[in-house]
């Protein structure tokens, strides 16, 4: 990625994040962070990391915004009403800063071991390959066939992975989202009720 689009995208996600905090309407906020969520998402891309890019404009920008738009809209939240300042918010958000600082700088200070990802060459991805093979016969996939012609198929292996290896809590995951998604169906049409 050229350091221009870096620096423009980095911007964007900056100034997306920052107007977050700084609108007091929750829907200019939302709309912030889908700003900052598609900036966060062409970095991914410009880093060729092209799945994850997509899957944050569809999850992130697409998904979950909507799903906070709908709660916010839910919940029919009004303008924030201005209150008298005080330095406890303010002293206790510079300390935040602080330890987050000083957590960075620690963080940076430590060379980090084997930083550089190894070649991906057609030798170690036929290598790979014959772990993707079924059963005793070794029988080819199509997972182990894109390796060893040389493709990485990132997305066969992130499923393959996802619903084998993963499969309990992802089911956990799905469970917990219907029973929120019936919980505030319920509290919606009794708050309904109630007016």
């Amino acid at each position: 990625m050229p350091s221009y689009l870096f620096w423009l995208f980095s911007t964007i996600m900056l100034i997306g994040s920052v107007a977050v905090i700084a609108f007091r309407n929750p829907v200019s906020s939302a709309l912030a962070m889908v700003t900052s969520f598609v900036g966060l998402a062409a970095l991914f891309i410009g880093l060729s990391a092209f799945f994850v890019g997509v899957i944050q404009i569809l999850v992130y920008s697409g998904a979950i915004m909507v799903l906070f738009l709908f709660i916010i809209m839910l919940l029919d939240l009004k303008d924030e009403k201005r209150r008298a300042n005080s330095l406890a918010p303010l002293a206790a958000g510079l300390v935040l800063v602080a330890v987050f600082f000083i957590q960075l700088v620690g963080v940076l200070s430590h060379k980090l071991p084997n930083q550089i990802a190894p070649p991906l060459n057609k030798a170690v991805l036929t290598a790979a390959a014959e772990g993707y093979k079924k059963g005793e016969m070794k029988v080819p996939t199509k997972i182990s066939e894109s390796l060893e012609s040389g493709q990485l198929p990132d997305v066969h292996i992130i499923g393959l992975t996802l619903f084998t290896q993963y499969n309990l809590p992802l089911q956990i995951l799905g469970v917990l989202l219907l029973v929120s998604t019936v919980g505030v169906v319920t509290l919606s049409r009794k708050s309904a009720a109630n007016n």
